[in-house]
């Protein structure tokens, strides 16, 4: 960040293409966390070139979800209260609110918004998409298509990948985006077990009996 005298040089940020921000974080009770994982890797543990042992705790993916989860009033199953009037897409099934594009994994991409029943979003894109067949994309206009239906998934990114849109080639990477790494990562064994206090010798594939289970948390 730019920086005058102590204090942000909000003048040159004025003009500045791109703001970064870094920032020291440690967990907020105790010392130990449970980072994310992936379901064909574990955690995601890697070595920095200088030896240090690293632990990606936040992916981009997971800080996107969590940046989407704070304009989202889960009561109200509404945008927070500053932001509502902006537009989104809602799905509904009868009279119920079933998903909508905010939180959707892929956002306008959601199959619930695309492959339905209902084709008029669908129809809406391929009409603005039109012309972007052939030749490369022009990320300002399809910038402006996809603002009009939820300003949200130019922030965080989308990729409308159907053939009958411009060959699947309609993608936006992300505006805004964020990730959280620990150094001098260590793993922090523990565990604990499913009590059967009825029988604890019990068939434990139907879900009877005492069930011990691993857990790995980190330190850094």
């Amino acid at each position: 960040m730019a920086e005058q005298n102590g204090t942000i040089n909000y003048v040159a940020l004025a003009q500045a293409p791109r703001l970064l921000m870094e920032c020291e974080l440690k967990p907020l009770q105790g010392h130990r966390f449970q980072p994310t994982g992936f379901s064909d890797l574990g955690p995601a543990r890697y070595t920095a070139p200088d030896g240090t042992e690293m632990l990606l705790v936040e992916s981009a993916q997971s800080v996107a979800n969590r940046l989407e989860a704070a304009i989202w009033d889960e009561a109200d199953d509404n945008l927070i209260e500053p932001l509502r009037g902006l537009p989104f897409i809602l799905v509904k099934q009868g009279d119920r609110r079933l998903t909508n594009s905010i939180l959707e994994a892929h956002r306008i991409n959601s199959p619930y918004i695309l492959e339905g029943g209902d084709k008029k979003v669908y129809d809406e894109l391929k009409k603005g998409a039109a012309g972007m067949e052939k030749g490369a994309v022009d990320i300002r206009a399809l910038a402006k298509l996809i603002l009009r239906y939820d300003p949200n998934a130019v922030l965080h990114g989308v990729f409308l990948a159907k053939s009958n849109l411009a060959g699947g080639r309609l993608r936006m990477t992300r505006l805004i985006s964020g990730f959280i790494e620990a150094q001098g990562a260590a793993p922090a064994e523990s565990g604990g077990v499913k009590d059967d206090r009825v029988d604890p010798s019990g068939d434990t594939k139907k879900g009877f009996g005492n069930v011990p289970f691993p857990r790995t948390e980190f330190t850094a």
